[in-house]
């Protein structure tokens, strides 16, 4: 293996290679998969140089630690949390320079909960179906990381930005989640006073969210009709709402079809801050047009 790589010396609760994920194979039942904060991808890879569509790590939590095998440029955006190279502190949110055999540590999330970490080049892992994203639901794309993993890293790219510069700065995940909802296709299987409730009245963010979808606790919508759908075709941001009432937001990794009414989409602009919102995070729906 090329000596352009990074060696794996802590996984962490869930890490895993990810880019702006694969397009167009719904049809196949394949998800998009890829990132969950794009906005932060864009950044982190900008910040080294890369293209945006770069492959990255997504850590979840706690962190990961790394050791490149030659020097690289490395740049750790999304939710902030302590950086260092060798146990002394390095920039989060700006380019660093990792010697070879140095260890990166990429700490704990002190805000948020998924942290991006871009290297110059991108990670290089083999593509499939056109993203090297790791998809957890099909199981494509490479596993998430155990200890010892080494993953190739690409040729490095000409220029780096060694400071945020004209590069806005990571927005940080809001104390209350507002998400643009617009209702349909399924909002004629709930009652007049659910769909006011699920327009009025505050969710919170559940412990058991995760890749695949943001659950929420809080007020039960109550269904207008009894039974159940045909499996039908689910898109990014769907809000489907299972028997217990409670409202579930689909995010990056989410089947794509189900049987569970859907009572309104997400924008997707709005879908990065909702991966980034901690359990016990307040969550209210505005229906739009």
């Amino acid at each position: 293996m090329t000596d352009r790589a990074v060696a794996v010396v802590r996984a962490g609760a869930l890490t895993t290679v990810q880019d702006l994920g694969r397009v167009g194979y719904a049809h196949l039942g394949v998800p998009r998969s890829g990132a969950l904060d794009p906005a932060a991808v864009r950044l982190v890879n900008r910040l080294v140089g890369n293209p945006e569509t770069a492959a990255v790590l997504e850590t979840t939590v706690n962190g990961c630690a790394l050791r490149p095998r030659r020097a690289v440029t490395v740049a750790v955006g999304g939710a902030p949390c302590p950086v260092r190279v060798d146990g002394r502190p390095a920039a989060w949110g700006t380019a660093v320079r990792v010697p070879a055999g140095s260890v990166l540590e990429v700490g704990a999330a002190v805000r948020g909960v998924r942290t991006y970490v871009g290297f110059g080049g991108g990670i290089d892992v083999a593509p499939v179906l056109g993203s090297r994203s790791a998809d957890l639901l099909s199981g494509l794309g490479p596993p998430p990381l155990t200890e010892e993993t080494v993953l190739p890293l690409g040729a490095a790219p000409g220029t780096a930005l060694r400071g945020a510069g004209d590069v806005p700065p990571w927005p940080g995940p809001p104390d209350e989640l507002v998400l643009r909802v617009r209702l349909g296709p399924r909002d004629d299987w709930f009652t007049a006073e659910a769909l006011r409730t699920f327009a009025t009245r505050a969710y919170r963010v559940s412990p058991a969210s995760n890749r695949i979808g943001l659950r929420l606790e809080g007020p039960a919508l109550d269904r207008a009709l009894p039974g159940e759908l045909a499996s039908e075709g689910m898109v990014l941001g769907a809000v489907q709402v299972p028997p217990d009432g409670r409202p579930v937001v689909f995010l990056a990794d989410h089947p794509t079809t189900g049987g569970y009414p859907v009572v309104g989409v997400v924008r997707e602009a709005d879908l990065g801050a909702a991966a980034q919102a901690v359990p016990g995070t307040r969550v209210r729906f505005t229906p739009v047009r």
